[in-house]
C-alpha cells in the first residue's frame, strides 16, 4: 500500500467559470489501477466527481483522459507503473468538457461518420459469404482493432486548432474499409479523405501511434491512404486494386507542393 497525491482538473458549468484543480490523497496498492484510484475518490471522499467508464477492461474506451500528461485509458495504466507518487489528471484536450473528466465527444464521432465507416456493396448479394483470402483480411487488420477511444484524435496537435481536421481516428475507420477487398466505397473515402483538413493535415508527429492503447499502427494507416490517393490503387492481398467502377471513383493522383516539413498538401 502506497499514499497517492493526486491533482485532478475539475470542472462544473454550473458552479465554476474555468476549470480549477483539487488535490486528494489516496491509498493504493501497486496492482490498483487509475480508474480504481478514481473511484476510490468518488466513492470515498468526493461523490460530485464526474468521470466516464463502462467495461473497465480496456475495450470500451470510455474512459480515455490524459494521465500524467500522456492519453491513456485509466483503467490500463496500473499504480506501479508511475514514475513518482504524484498522480495528475485531465479530461482530453481540444474536445469541449461536459464536467470533470467528461468531454462532448460528438466533434469525434461527427468525423468518424463522415468517413462512411461501414462496408458499401451494391453488387448483387452471392449465394454464399463475401469470402476473402488470409492476406486479403490480414491487409487491413491493425485498423479492425479501434475502440474509438479518442486517444489519438485529442493527442494530435493539428486536431487541438479548431477541430477542423477529421483528425487520425477517422482516418484509421476509413482504412479499415478502404483496404478491404469486398468493398466498393473506396472512391467516395478516398475523395471524402482528399482535403486540406483530411488526410493531408498529418505532420507525422507520431502522438497518435504513441497514445493507442490497442497498438495500432496510425501513422502507418495514414500514409497508406495518403499513397492509395497518390497512385489510385490499393494494394490488398499481393494484388492491385485499382479505385474505380459503378460506385467507386478513381482518385486522380494529386498535384500538390512540398511544405517545409515534408508534407504534401493539394494545391489550392
Amino acid at each position: 500500500m502506497k499514499i497517492l497525491f493526486v491533482k485532478i482538473k475539475r470542472y462544473n458549468p454550473e458552479l465554476d467559470d474555468k476549470p480549477h484543480w483539487e488535490d486528494y490523497r489516496v491509498e493504493a496498492e501497486p496492482t490498483d489501477r487509475v480508474l480504481d484510484v478514481l473511484l476510490r475518490i468518488k466513492w470515498h471522499q468526493d461523490g460530485t466527481l464526474a468521470l466516464r467508464y463502462s467495461c473497465a477492461h480496456g475495450v470500451c474506451g470510455s474512459d480515455a483522459m490524459r494521465i500524467n500528461g500522456f492519453n491513456s485509458l485509466s483503467c490500463k495504466v496500473l499504480v506501479k507503473t508511475l514514475e513518482s507518487d504524484t498522480l495528475t489528471i485531465e479530461p482530453m484536450m481540444a474536445l469541449p468538457v461536459i464536467k470533470d473528466l467528461i468531454v462532448d465527444m460528438k466533434p469525434f464521432f461527427d468525423s468518424y461518420k463522415s468517413v462512411m465507416p461501414f462496408l458499401v456493396n451494391d453488387d448483387p448479394p452471392p449465394t454464399t459469404e463475401r469470402l476473402q483470402s488470409q492476406a486479403e483480411r490480414a491487409r487491413y487488420d491493425d485498423t479492425t482493432k479501434c475502440i474509438l477511444c479518442a486517444a489519438c484524435t485529442t493527442a494530435c496537435p493539428p486536431f487541438w486548432h479548431g477541430q477542423k481536421y477529421i483528425g487520425p481516428a477517422a482516418i484509421v475507420n476509413a482504412h479499415r474499409f478502404i483496404f478491404d477487398s469486398r468493398d466498393r466505397g473506396t472512391g467516395e473515402r478516398l475523395e471524402i479523405m482528399n482535403d486540406v483538413d483530411g488526410v493531408w493535415r498529418c505532420r507525422k508527429v507520431f502522438n497518435c501511434t504513441g497514445a493507442c492503447p490497442r497498438g495500432i499502427q496510425i501513422t502507418k494507416a495514414i500514409i497508406e491512404v495518403q499513397l492509395a490517393l497518390l497512385t489510385g490503387s490499393t494494394e490488398g492481398g499481393g494484388t492491385t486494386r485499382v479505385v474505380g467502377g459503378d460506385r467507386q471513383r478513381r482518385a486522380a493522383p494529386l498535384t500538390g507542393t512540398a511544405e517545409a516539413d515534408g508534407g504534401i498538401m493539394p494545391n489550392a
